[in-house]
């Protein structure tokens, strides 16, 4: 095909055979994509090990993707698109479930997990974060998602994620933060990941307590982020905390001793990625690194 120099201006129909050529590459290389995932099935027998998430390969990806980004198409549409084709062959490869807790909102749920995941994943709604790590927990390969940040009656559903067999927080939604992001509500996944695809950038922790008070938490803002805190988390129940990279459980339990709460125990309960925050200047990890 010959292109127009640039000195001439191209027509309709010439712009529209360009169009066409480049989703049918586009069409041709995902299909070219699911040939290698086909043989990848086979090398790894992964439909015989459970999930083929893995959150460390994919923050890596989606920073690439970021970095790389540039013109009039939208961040959010590039990695819409992204978020389908990875989350559907990784169905293809091993399938699995999305359970979401809908208690903090049914559409804003329910537009994170098709933003995320696409629709080829089967979406499975329930009341409660509780349900949903327990519905994980009972699975071989399945997500869940739910709120990252408290929900008035929820208990510390995070506590059932103590246990070294029990499911953990892999990641944090959306990984791109803007204020009109199409499915902006900020979820964790949980699920089982093999060690070595976890990505250990923020530490999430659930540190037993007594004696919580206002100025416990603000003696720790500058070292963590308390994501949830239980009603009777005064009597003793359990934090949810995040820690970011760089950051110590040892320095955020002793400040919280300094502060006047009493620490009973900690246990890590899950990791993720260092979420990217888009601004005038552009998409950055975020200050905190949280």
């Amino acid at each position: 095909m010959v292109k127009p120099s640039r000195s001439q201006t191209p027509s309709l129909a010439d712009l529209r055979r360009e169009i066409d050529r480049i989703d049918e590459a586009m069409h041709g290389l995902l299909m070219e994509r699911g040939e290698i995932i086909d043989r990848l099935i086979a090398a790894k027998q992964t439909q015989e090990t459970g999930s083929a998430f893995r959150p460390a390969r994919e923050a890596e990806m989606m920073r690439r993707l970021v970095d790389r980004h540039k013109g009039i198409l939208p961040l959010d549409t590039a990695e819409g698109i992204w978020r389908v084709i990875i989350s559907t062959f990784t169905y293809v490869q091993a399938p699995f479930s999305v359970h979401a807790d809908l208690s903090a909102g049914d559409a804003a749920m329910r537009d994170s997990a098709r933003f995320h995941f696409g629709f080829t994943v089967p979406f499975m709604p329930h009341m409660g974060a509780a349900s949903v790590v327990a519905a994980v927990s009972d699975s071989k390969g399945d997500l869940g998602l739910v709120p990252a940040f408290s929900v008035a009656g929820a208990g510390a559903w995070w506590s059932a994620l103590e246990f070294d067999t029990a499911p953990k927080v892999i990641a944090r939604l959306p990984f791109v933060e803007r204020a009109d992001h199409p499915a902006g509500v900020p979820v964790f996944v949980v699920s089982r990941a093999a060690a070595d695809a976890m990505v250990k950038e923020v530490k999430m922790w659930s540190v037993r307590v007594a004696g919580w008070s206002k100025s416990a938490t603000q003696a720790i803002g500058p070292l963590a982020e308390v994501i949830a805190v239980p009603d009777r988390a005064f009597d003793g129940a359990a934090l949810l905390i995040s820690v970011p990279q760089g950051g110590s459980i040892d320095r955020v339990t002793d400040t919280l001793v300094k502060a006047g709460a009493s620490v009973r125990a900690t246990a890590l309960v899950g990791s993720h990625a260092t979420r990217y925050r888009v601004s005038a200047e552009g998409a950055r990890p975020l200050p905190t690194g949280r």
